[in-house]
């Protein structure tokens, strides 16, 4: 199955990053975005598919905005990173992509996971 999906783990704290809302948009050939979906993490810290129900993943230029900065602001913490964008390249459309991002106060890191 094909699609997108993210996972924040927070290693300030060692835990999974709960409630962060995560917007996936799609560029387009003149360089602009297109939102496709916004979702919030479930308690695992997990969106198990950013593309909607009924839609497909095409081949293109993808970015994830994780909101890192409500956050953290929710936790009582002053973060570096207010927004964390992540753009990657979706060249085969029918495989899944896994997007992780790990986070901390002042820092992140990401990969193309399975």
């Amino acid at each position: 199955m094909s699609g997108i999906s993210t996972h924040i783990l927070d290693l300030s704290r060692g835990v999974a990053a709960a409630g962060v809302a995560v917007r996936l948009e799609r560029g387009d050939a003149a360089g602009g975005w297109t939102a496709v979906a916004e979702r919030h993490t479930d308690g695992d810290g997990r969106v198990k598919n950013m593309i909607p129900p009924g839609g497909t993943l095409q081949a293109g230029a993808y970015r994830l905005r994780f909101e890192t900065g409500a956050y953290w602001a929710l936790l009582g913490v002053s973060g570096f990173h207010p927004v964390v964008e992540v753009t990657f390249s979706v060249v085969e459309a029918d495989r899944h992509h896994h997007v992780p991002l790990l986070v901390s106060p002042f820092g992140y890191s990401t990969y193309r996971g399975t």
